[in-house]
């Protein structure tokens, strides 16, 4: 904890005074009740319960003293918050291992339900964009607010040949920062990549300069990236990590399945889909995300649940003053209230 007035933490240094006070007028008082009766009766008459109960207002009411003399420093923590803008763009591998059956039903249904769960459950404010990918990166639902649209959007996942997990890193970013200029094409197909002719050439966008700031720095965007193999196209993953990390971006990859994988047979090719363990954990460790594995549907969901209050929620400096301030008005409160139920008083 911190505090934006360090300065008025002096306030502290009258408690003891007070302390000093208060002891200072109990045995006046009780020199003045000696006058009248003797030690022993006065003894007889206070029992010990109700001896200790007689400082427990005061006690309270120093303690209110102590709280509020810390909220006027204007104490600031770190501290959860819901994210009031964010985007998260879900990455999902559409290739054709993802038909496997080593997660039931099947990996891409496993997936599929499970990303639908997670969306279900992110705050309203949170925008949702959806990114397939196999041999190349397509954007199936640009970020929407919309979560019918995303559901729909999951629903139509095609399986395909080929799993460039690099494009869809790359896509993902694009869709993040429609306006910073990344050559989609040229990142994903290479210097020599085909390109059309623009109907208007004024509107040619031009390319921008990076300036590549701290990983994971960048709060309001996230890349969930989920897939069950290995690159076996497009762009390498790390380096569409780093492109990542240089803006900040956290990318928490999720792979399905097992690390030996299946034989599975897919448009007449006959494969193993293995998972690249070692690859997922690089990018997850280059861009500050983390990496989950799930090795069955249940953990698949408990994964997207785990996500969810990740992605959901920020820690920020946050100044606490008010509940100091609560809380000192709560112990004034109760000290003055004890102090009429037993005494008839206010302290």
């Amino acid at each position: 904890m911190t505090f934006l007035w360090p300065d008025m933490l002096w306030l502290l240094v009258a408690l003891p005074a007070l302390v000093a006070l208060y002891i200072f007028l109990l045995r006046r008082k009780k020199k003045a009740a000696l006058r009248y009766a003797s030690l022993s009766l006065v003894k007889e008459a206070l029992g010990a319960g109700q001896r200790f109960r007689r400082h427990v207002p005061p006690l309270l009411f120093l303690l209110a003293l102590a709280t509020m003399s810390i909220a006027v420093a204007r104490p600031a923590a770190i501290v959860r918050l819901p994210m009031q803008q964010q985007t998260i763009i879900l990455a999902m591998d559409v290739s054709g291992s993802m038909r496997a059956r080593d997660v039931e039903p099947n990996r891409l249904v496993a997936a599929q339900e499970a990303a639908k769960a997670f969306v279900a459950e992110l705050p309203s404010g949170v925008r949702v964009g959806v990114v397939s990918f196999a041999g190349t990166a397509a954007v199936v639902q640009p970020p929407t607010h919309s979560r019918e649209d995303v559901v729909a959007a999951i629903d139509r996942f095609q399986l395909q040949r080929g799993t460039a997990i690099g494009s869809g890193i790359i896509l993902s970013l694009a869709t993040i920062f429609p306006d910073a200029g990344i050559d989609v094409s040229e990142s994903i197909y290479g210097r020599d990549a085909p390109r059309s002719v623009p109907l208007d050439p004024g509107r040619v966008r031009e390319k921008k300069e990076l300036t590549p700031v701290p990983p994971g720095s960048y709060a309001s965007a996230a890349i969930v990236l989920l897939t069950d193999g290995q690159r076996t196209t497009g762009p390498d993953s790390l380096e569409a990590a780093r492109m990542a990390a240089d803006r900040g971006v956290r990318v928490f990859t999720v792979g399905v399945g097992t690390p030996s994988g299946e034989v599975i047979g897919f448009e007449g090719w006959s494969f193993r889909a293995r998972l690249d363990e070692d690859t997922l954990k690089a990018i997850a460790d280059l861009t500050r995300g983390e990496y989950f594995r799930a090795g069955t549907a249940m953990d698949l969901k408990k994964i997207y649940r785990n996500l969810n209050t990740r992605l959901a929620f920020e820690k920020k400096a946050t100044e606490i003053t008010a509940l100091f301030s609560a809380a000192a008005a709560v112990l004034a409160f109760v000290s003055a209230l004890l102090s009429l139920l037993w005494f008839n008083r206010i302290l």
